[in-house]
């Protein structure tokens, strides 16, 4: 089975936009009338979730009338952030097919189907025209693809003259530094592809990116799920979570990466690379 199938057999669920209506449902969320914020327990599956993918945007400039590519877009999360808060049309790819039916279906509940959009594809070959659009988007996925020479290519390949590209990945604290596993991004070590800020550099500066800014959001993440803990510890467990997503094992891969995290193996490195 070639890499990109075991990924999206990875995160592969049948019932998938079920579960998530099911959750909106007992959180006490109307979802006939749905909004992109509703979802933000469940849909931005990241280190950080709404509020840093907000921050993000604001830092890539993102504005009304950009064209935007989110590169493993998952459930749809930061696409529906990204044009509500923003104003930009966003099209997302992902592997994973019950991914991109989900959020098909949550953004049409959310009345952005004009804005927003989704399909299958890879991020080793995107399926978008050469430099048609203005800002490329990178949230937690680099984790699954080796090929990351491949992988900027094709960013600086879509992105028009002047464009921005945006990663936002777990990366490795040390080249030598070993990885509790199962992980959210991977069960074993077979389609996990964890690698430095250093490796990033170089490789973006190969494909003919300058980067402007590189910020470590450890601490914050860090921050935020202490937050999160409290609030668990004196109202219950939230309903809506990555754990829905996720499904059962949730919480061992939920516990590695915190710890992981805490220990200083792994941080959420977000950095902005422009096309000269």
């Amino acid at each position: 089975m070639k890499t990109e199938q075991q990924v999206a057999r990875h995160y592969e669920r049948d019932d998938l936009e079920q579960a998530i209506l099911a959750a909106l449902v007992a959180a006490g969320v109307d979802i006939e009338h749905l909004t992109a914020a509703d979802l933000a327990g469940v849909d931005e599956f990241h280190l950080g979730g709404r509020a840093l993918t907000i921050e993000f945007g604001k830092r890539l400039g993102l504005g009304a009338g950009q064209r935007v590519l989110d590169i493993g877009s998952g459930v749809g999360g930061p696409a529906r952030t990204f044009a509500t808060e923003y104003g930009c049309q966003v099209a997302g790819i992902d592997l994973t097919p019950s991914f991109v039916v989900a959020a098909k279906a949550l953004t049409e509940r959310c009345g952005l189907a004009e804005q927003v959009s989704f399909e299958v594809g890879s991020a080793l070959a995107i399926p978008v025209a050469r430099q048609s659009v203005d800002v490329v988007t990178l949230i937690h996925v680099g984790m699954n693809i080796a090929d990351k020479a491949q992988l900027f290519a094709e960013a600086q390949r879509v992105l028009r003259p002047g464009g921005r590209f945006g990663i936002y990945d777990v990366m490795l604290t040390d080249e030598v530094t070993t990885i509790p596993y199962p992980m959210p991004w991977s069960t074993t070590p077979n389609t996990s592809f964890v690698e430095t800020p250093v490796i990033y550099r170089d490789l973006l500066a190969r494909a003919g990116f300058a980067i402007e800014a590189e910020r470590n959001q450890r601490d914050l993440v860090l921050k935020l799920a202490g937050e999160m803990r409290a609030k668990a510890a004196e109202y219950g467990p939230p309903i809506m979570g990555p754990h829905v997503v996720m499904g059962p094992t949730a919480k061992d891969k939920l516990r590695n990466v915190m710890a992981a995290l805490e220990q200083g193996i792994i941080a959420p490195i977000e950095m902005i690379a422009r096309v000269p």
